[in-house]
């Protein structure tokens, strides 16, 4: 059975063979920090008298015949008089989740794909040898059970064993509790235990694999096709960020991991692959935080012949039906707050700044103000005069750079329902097209819901003379020392030249979707293994 210091912790229902108890009630006493290796060492024990009843260490496979899921569906709404007469016969496997021993009887909890079935066993009907692996059982081991199906005294649903099949042993001890502040960094580290523990946060990755597997048949349903690009990268291309570097050593030159498909994806419209979508990785070397993690994943999607417009529209809609897929529902609770992924606002950035101009600050900004150096450098002076936090501003910067700043102060933080805000800065696009009318705009729009950034879109610029003026001035932001701005591609302007149509894409953040429709606040609890700083073994004492 469980050892008493895992039952106490884990308010159990279990108990004790005599000699057992004793011997671990020595061992707690005659050292307190190394219980787990003790256990560690039991438990191995208990793992040598299994094998001696004829049950293997390490059995290879256990042919089941239902999941426990699929039993709770088909059986569940069963009464103890529909069960009776018709025996239903199964064989299902799991870990066993709780456990207790009541003289030659036993009840214990096996969990499987995230659900629950009792089982019920007793020495008269699995004999003497299934008895007594049952009294060596702990709680996390995995076990097979042949038996079938029946009501108890007290109405739930539970497997009367006839056979037990040992598959393998849980040699650590589960934790008490695998929650709370003080645990959320342990959790993200040792996230096999979380999974185990904390069934919400299985249903959160379970939830995330519905929310690919709703994106693609959106896109695949029109006519989409999935491609792979490149991970390993000469230029560090697509984005505005700083790449991590690795070295080929073979061919003696560096590359690096790539910030962003998008440049790839665009050649393959050239090609003639009209419409293309990717989902995969995306790294950049940068900060870490609850919205962000050096590695993430991301959708980009690319169409031929559609433009801002379109991509706005397709948007919309994709996102409504992925929360349909996902919840159910339009309808999600993110932070406090109900979000409906049906209901959407559009806003122009500078359109945005004027609505959330915070009122400390003066009159509200009219659009005439975002015209010239002079009128944007009055407006961040009237914001930070009258508001705090004040927002950085640098002179020798473009408008642009400093409009886009200032919405980020002015108006970010109030984009709570989904909100498509459009028309940004030249300066900031390198890669988006020119406005109709406004040259000094382009046709780009990113996504808002529930105060974060969730994608990014752009009427692509497929002039090849405007994108290698671009570039240059991208060049010239790197000498002014942004590291983050882009270098110059001259094979993408190469694929310009061959022709690129009029085309519409767009990137939307997985993990960030994801804990919108989760209502996950931070991007370690949507992603399995985040990246944490490595843990700091700490020295044993020397004995002296």
């Amino acid at each position: 059975m469980a050892d008493r210091a895992e039952c106490q912790g884990l308010n159990a229902e279990c108990s004790l063979l005599p000699a057992e108890f004793i011997i671990e009630s020595l061992i707690i006493k005659a050292d307190h920090v190394s219980l787990e290796d003790h256990i560690y060492q039991l438990r191995q024990e208990k793992l040598k008298q299994i094998e001696a009843l004829g049950q293997q260490a390490y059995p290879y496979k256990f042919e089941f015949t239902h999941s426990i899921p699929q039993i709770l569906e088909e059986h569940g709404g069963k009464t103890a008089e529909e069960l009776e007469p018709n025996r239903v016969n199964v064989k299902v496997a799991g870990r066993i989740v709780s456990i207790r021993l009541q003289g030659k009887a036993g009840f214990a909890h096996v969990q499987q794909n995230g659900q629950r079935l009792q089982i019920y066993v007793k020495l008269d009907f699995v004999g003497e040898k299934g008895f007594a692996l049952y009294k060596l059982l702990d709680l996390g081991d995995h076990i097979g059970v042949r038996g079938y199906l029946f009501r108890t005294r007290t109405g739930e649903l539970t497997i009367h064993a006839e056979e037990l099949t040992f598959l393998a042993k849980d040699l650590l001890p589960l934790p008490e509790k695998w929650h709370g502040l003080t645990d959320v960094e342990l959790r993200y580290r040792q996230r096999y235990v979380d999974l185990i523990m904390n069934q919400e946060v299985r249903e959160v990755f379970v939830k995330r694999s519905k929310v690919v597997q709703a994106i693609r048949r959106f896109l695949d349903a029109r006519g989409y096709i999935e491609v792979e690009t490149p991970m390993m990268q000469q230029i560090a291309g697509g984005a505005v960020a700083r790449p991590f570097v690795t070295h080929h050593n073979t061919l003696d030159m560096d590359l690096y991991l790539r910030i962003a498909p998008e440049l790839y994806l665009k050649r393959l419209v050239v090609g003639g692959l009209e419409r293309v979508y990717e989902i995969n990785r995306n790294f950049r070397n940068e900060g870490i935080s609850t919205q962000h993690n050096p590695e993430f994943t991301m959708l980009e999607f690319y169409q031929a012949y559609a433009d801002y417009h379109d991509m706005m529209a397709l948007t919309e809609e994709m996102l409504a039906q992925v929360a349909r897929d996902v919840n159910g529902t339009t309808k999600a609770t993110f932070n406090g707050q109900e979000i409906d992924f049906a209901n959407w606002q559009r806003l122009s950035m500078r359109e945005a700044i004027i609505k959330y101009w915070p009122e400390a600050a003066a009159s509200r900004p009219e659009m005439a103000d975002f015209a010239t150096h002079d009128s944007v450098e009055r407006l961040v002076k009237r914001f930070n005069m009258n508001h705090s936090p004040h927002m950085a501003y640098d002179p020798k910067d473009p408008p642009g750079k400093t409009i886009a700043a200032m919405f980020e102060a002015a108006a970010e933080e109030h984009l709570i329902q989904p909100t498509i805000l459009y028309d940004f800065p030249v300066a900031i696009s390198p890669l988006s097209k020119n406005k109709r009318d406004e040259s000094d705009w382009v046709e780009r729009f990113e996504v808002f819901v529930g105060g974060l950034e969730i994608g990014n879109a752009f009427s692509e610029l497929n002039d090849p003379e405007e994108q290698r003026r671009r570039f240059e001035q991208q060049l010239q932001e790197r000498e002014r020392g942004d590291e983050e701005a882009h270098k110059m591609d001259e094979d993408y302007i190469r694929a310009l030249s061959y022709g690129l149509p009029p085309t519409g894409g767009e990137g939307i953040g997985i993990d960030r979707l994801t804990m919108l429709l989760t209502d996950s606040r931070s991007i370690r609890d949507v992603i399995l293994f985040p990246l944490l700083r490595p843990q700091v073994q700490q020295e044993e004492p020397s004995e002296s």
